[in-house]
């Protein structure tokens, strides 16, 4: 698979385009790219045109700009749809891409057919509290970027590992969090780790995270904007067993909140990745929900 690369403007956007038939669009997650969808990818290509994105500041994608929001890389997403001249997709989000994916459903309804959601981020954000000298969260948001770019727990170690390509300690951090269960192969993880080290943005994608909220309800970080109501698509959510990094009540939150075009889908033995821990399950899932 190799990645070709589109300029959308302000930004050149690398993916991977394998297959043939309906489009099916894959928004990876936090620390990942394009590359990480291939255990899926290598199994629905026969029966759909498979499209994976660097978003911006990952994998081979550009980073000219910085960015608040998850919004602004669901707006790169629906430029890349334009430039390629695709009016309508199938839609797959992992993790962030979750968040990501949901965000081009309510703002771009028209364009999508289906999301199928892989272990994704809640409408609500993953809020990150300020620290007390014991390192535990006091429950107070962050007043800004900058300073939960000094978090001394997510953040500020996760950023210094990529500021000094310590590979190593990035493996370590993804077979303790996403591979509670399987293993990749050597082969696969060391082409997965190096596509993770790509990415030079983790302090906006952190704060992106932190600050989600489509919900009406109240976060740490302020009311939502409401902006769930305008997904209008059918969406599949799965819901891993053993998923360390999304835990269940995030998943719930999304489900009753997109209910009754939502339907829920237990992943026992899973944990963050799916296409990993049950690769053959999750193909089949997506196909038969798309089909």
């Amino acid at each position: 698979m190799e990645k070709k690369t589109i300029d959308i403007g302000n930004e050149v956007l690398a993916y991977l385009d394998v297959g043939q038939g309906d489009v099916v669009l894959m928004i990876h997650g936090n620390m990942s790219s394009s590359i990480h969808y291939e255990p899926l990818i290598s199994r629905i290509q026969d029966k759909y045109r498979c499209i994976a994105v660097d978003l911006r500041g990952f994998g081979d994608s550009s980073y000219n700009r910085r960015f608040d929001t998850l919004g602004e890389l669901a707006e790169d997403v629906d430029l890349l749809l334009e430039k390629l001249e695709i009016p309508s997709v199938y839609l797959v989000g992992w993790s962030n891409g979750g968040g990501v994916a949901l965000e081009l459903c309510a703002r771009h309804p028209e364009k999508i057919r289906k999301f199928f959601d892989i272990e994704g981020a809640s409408l609500k954000g993953y809020p990150l509290y300020e620290k007390d000298a014991a390192f535990q969260p006091t429950g107070q948001p962050y007043p800004n970027k900058e300073a939960l770019a000094a978090d001394p727990v997510s953040v500020a170690p996760v950023a210094r590992i990529f500021e000094t390509r310590d590979a190593v300690m990035m493996e370590a951090i993804w077979d303790a969090t996403i591979y509670t269960v399987n293993k990749p192969t050597m082969e696969q993880s060391e082409l997965w780790i190096a596509e993770t080290m790509k990415q030079r943005n983790i302090v906006d994608l952190d704060w992106a995270l932190a600050t989600l909220n489509m919900s009406e309800e109240y976060t740490p970080y302020g009311k939502g904007d409401g902006s769930i109501k305008k997904v209008s698509c059918p969406v599949a959510l799965t819901m891993g067993e053993k998923d360390v990094v999304v835990p269940d009540y995030m998943v719930l939150d999304n489900y009753n909140a997109l209910k009754p075009n939502a339907v829920l889908l237990p992943y026992e033995n899973c944990g963050h990745s799916p296409m990993v821990d049950c690769p053959d399950r999750l193909a089949a899932d997506i196909c038969h929900f798309f089909a």
